[in-house]
């Protein structure tokens, strides 16, 4: 496929766009209304330390509890305002030419686009190495993936490296994943530069606190032109709580509960006539059905909010993306399209 052009307000279309105040939200892929009582108590006791500037010592915490989490060194981690700053920041690595892995999250392509990065979409549900541009500098994929929730094998994401290439590999839900698998957040691949978010598995989409994984001198590229003092006591504070082991070790355990709700979900949805793509991995399906645009605008109706699919590239009206629930909101979303259909 040829490099893209056209309107980017599409691909700034997110799920939050789609859940508006009052409606049962399963169009944002944010776990729970609010952090867990233990996190909110960790950032509460940081708030007396807002008058001063966020310390060098903190930074230093939050980059070494993530080090240790990924058998890395504090060097190779950049604390981020969310995966989504990290996106931002790609086109200080001067890339060429950049080439996408689609369907998958939007951002990093309206980033590179802004700021005339010629992009190269490859439109496939199963990574492909061969169907990537040799002469792509840049790749930029999600595992797993959103909208489709397909985790890739780590060892074909690797056959992906190449020397003068960024691979850049956006893991925002891998710690949805039981026992995440295929991460290569503790891998030192020539030019890998990893992301992780908090936002989703501990509810903070209001804070945005998130991280990057690469050797120091990506990271440095990629910070060179952030303002002082780029990132936030509170964010700090939450990148350093949520690393440590008993976070991992219960962010695994919601891992397995979600994989079972997630199962469940998928079954009702196939029984009711959808598509369900898969094997899904992360706390997400994505389906098809030829009238799901009339779908989401009724469940709209009754106060239930879905992901539309067609903003997302190789995806069309007939695709929604549904986020995993916990039953009860589960039982009100399927009594609503039984209703509906």
């Amino acid at each position: 496929m040829p490099a893209v052009s056209g309107d980017l307000r599409l691909l700034r279309h997110h799920g939050d766009l789609e859940a508006a105040p009052g409606l049962l939200d399963f169009a944002v892929n944010v776990r729970g209304a609010q952090p867990p009582g233990w996190l909110r108590e960790r950032l509460v006791d940081a708030l007396g330390d807002l008058g001063r500037y966020p310390a060098r010592e903190l930074d230093l915490a939050a980059r070494a509890a993530a080090a240790r989490r990924h058998g890395r060194d504090a060097s190779e981690v950049l604390i981020l305002n969310g995966v989504a700053e990290g996106f931002a920041l790609l086109p200080q690595l001067l890339p060429d030419k950049a080439a996408i892995i689609h369907p998958s999250f939007t951002e990093p392509e309206v980033a590179l686009r802004k700021a005339g990065v010629p992009v190269h979409r490859v439109l496939s549900d199963t990574l492909r190495p061969e169907l990537v541009p040799e002469d792509a500098d840049m790749v930029v994929l999600g595992n797993p993936t959103n909208p489709t929730s397909v985790l890739h094998k780590a060892d074909v994401i690797a056959e992906l490296t190449r020397p003068g290439r960024i691979l850049v590999v956006d893991e925002a839900f891998m710690d949805a994943v039981p026992g995440e698998p295929e991460t290569l957040a503790g891998q030192q691949l020539p030019g890998l530069l990893v992301f992780r978010s908090l936002t989703k598995t501990w509810a903070l989409a209001g804070l945005r606190a998130g991280y990057a994984l690469a050797e120091p001198a990506i990271l440095r590229e990629l910070a060179a032109h952030r303002p002082q003092w780029p990132v936030g006591s509170l964010p700090l504070t939450a990148v350093a709580a949520c690393c440590e082991p008993d976070a991992v070790a219960k962010a695994q355990a919601d891992a397995e509960l979600y994989a079972t709700y997630r199962a469940d979900l998928a079954k009702h949805l196939g029984d009711l006539g959808f598509t369900v793509h898969e094997p899904a991995v992360a706390p997400f399906l994505l389906v098809r059905m030829p009238s799901a645009k009339r779908v989401r605008e009724a469940l709209r109706e009754r106060g239930i909010a879905v992901r539309r699919g067609d903003t997302f590239p190789g995806l069309t009206e007939d695709h929604l993306r549904i986020t995993v629930r916990p039953p009860e909101d589960t039982d009100r979303l399927l009594a609503a399209l039984r209703e509906v259909l």
